[in-house]
Parts: structure tokens; sequence; C-alpha cells
């Protein structure tokens, strides 16, 4: 029986053709390798039930994955959980011998991840204190095979959520995202300082090939709004999926620096806004 419109419904009420996009999305994740990359700096508690969520995830999903850990200096057993991995799951472990800060620990990942990775891989970055729900990682690559280059778990768009947050850090983000919306604004962006986001490896390819290794230059968490920004020169399709924020499975202090993250998202929004553009189209 067909509706109206012309397309066939399911028994749960959906199409037979969104149901062959989404079988079409799941046949495409199987095949390509997902990489997660996780910096962690003194992340020894956090990090195992996120590993065994991860290996849950991708064993349920038939998922290639490999986990990339940047341990970034920690002074207590994130290396050692690193290093004993998860059953079931591919733990890559990245080292620095002192804490360089998330800025040097993405770029170190990234840098590993695309020594190996093939182009129609996907990367995904997440916080390694299991704060991001995996399960969100599916919802991504379904965008990722409708044509996006790059996803954002937002907080800012229906469904998000960042209740959960300490009220100071909410306040930092919005105020970070009203600062880059009015002073550089991104197409399809809400949530400029998100931490979750899903990427074509071959869009860092592009962007890596012209910025090498300035790709990521700030050291804390304006490293995530500074990647956003270099990456726009590629002309990216961008997509935005609800993130709701697990603020309540953290476990430790936040390393969140409010003044010093303040005062780098202010410089960088203005470095950037009178920067010229790279020399030739990435």
């Amino acid at each position: 029986m067909e509706t109206g419109s012309g397309s066939r419904r399911g028994l749960h009420g959906e199409s037979f053709d969104q149901d062959a996009e989404k079988l079409d999305s799941r046949l495409s994740s199987a095949l390509r390798t997902t990489h997660v990359i996780l910096p962690a700096y003194n992340e020894e508690q956090s990090l195992p039930p996120l590993l065994s969520r991860l290996s849950s995830f991708s064993e349920s999903n038939r998922l290639q994955m490999i986990v990339w850990i940047v341990d970034d200096g920690s002074t207590d057993g994130t290396g050692d959980v690193a290093a004993r991995g998860s059953e079931g799951l591919s733990v890559k472990l990245v080292t620095h011998p002192r804490n360089l800060g998330l800025g040097q620990a993405l770029h170190s990942g990234l840098r590993e991840m695309l020594r190996v990775a093939a182009t129609d891989d996907v990367a995904v970055v997440m916080d390694a204190d299991d704060t991001h729900d995996v399960n969100l990682i599916m919802l991504m690559l379904e965008r990722i095979d409708q044509g996006a280059d790059l996803v954002v778990g937002s907080r800012f768009v229906e469904g998000g959520d960042d209740s959960t947050a300490p009220p100071f850090r909410r306040l930092l983000s919005r105020g970070a995202a009203k600062l880059f919306r009015t002073v550089l604004p991104v197409a399809g962006i809400r949530d400029f300082t998100s931490g979750y986001r899903a990427y074509r490896t071959d869009l860092l390819r592009r962007a890596t090939s012209h910025w090498g290794e300035r790709i990521i230059e700030e050291r804390g968490f304006a490293c995530m709004v500074e990647l956003l920004l270099k990456l726009r020169w590629c002309n990216p399709t961008i997509s935005e999926v609800p993130l709701a924020l697990r603020y309540d499975r953290k476990q430790g202090a936040s390393k969140l620096k409010i003044l010093r993250t303040i005062v780098q998202y202010v410089r960088l929004a203005f470095r950037d806004r009178l920067s010229p553009p790279p020399y030739r189209q990435l």
C-alpha cells in the first residue's frame, strides 16, 4: 500500500526508502573504519566504563573501530588503563611525556590516526571523561553517509541538553557560541565549542596538507573552535545532531580554566577575523 506522497510505509511508520537508506548507512559503516580519538589527562576512572561502552557499541553495530587514546602526561593510571584496553576493542596508545594541553593532545591523535586511515574512514573526537553518549556515533555516521563532511554533537539544537553541566560552564559555552556566531559565523554551526564531532578523514587530510603542523596551535579548550575555523576554508558540508551531555557521569574535577579559556576564545576570534585567508582554495 502506498501513501498519498508516493512513498511506501514500513511497519513502524517509516518509509521503505528511509529503511533502505538506514541499511545502506549501516553497510557503509561496517565496511569502513571508525577512528575514535580520546585526548585524556588523568582519566583513570572514566576510561574503563567509556571503553566498555565503545566495545559494546562497536560490536552491536558491527563497526570496524580503532580507539586512539592520547595520554597527555597523566599523573595517574590513565596510560595503564589505555595499555590494557578493553576486550573486543582495538586500542592504540599515544603518549606525551608531559602535559601539553588539549590542543596538542588532539593534534597528536589526529596525526597518528591520519597515518593509517583510509580516505573513506571517519574520525570521531570525544571527551575521555565519559560525558558523551557513544550511541550518538551511529547518527553521526548516518549524517556522513547523507553527505556531511563534519558532524557536530550540539547542545543548542532541539533535543540537545547540557543541564547537568555546572552553571559557569554552561554560561561559557553560550557566550562563546554568541561570540563566534557574531564575529566569525560558520554556516550550519550553533555549538562552536562542542568536543564531540565526526569528521571525514579526507576533510582532515585536505586541511592538514595546507596548514601542516599549524592545523592546531591553541593548547587549551579553544583548540576545538580553532580547528573548526580552519576547516571552514575547505567549504565542508556541516551538520549538527542533538547532544545530551552526561556531566553527571563525570568523575574528578574539570580541567577547564574559565578565565583562561575566555581569554583564549576572544583572542582566537579576533586573530582569525584579522588574518588573511589561505593563499589557495583548500
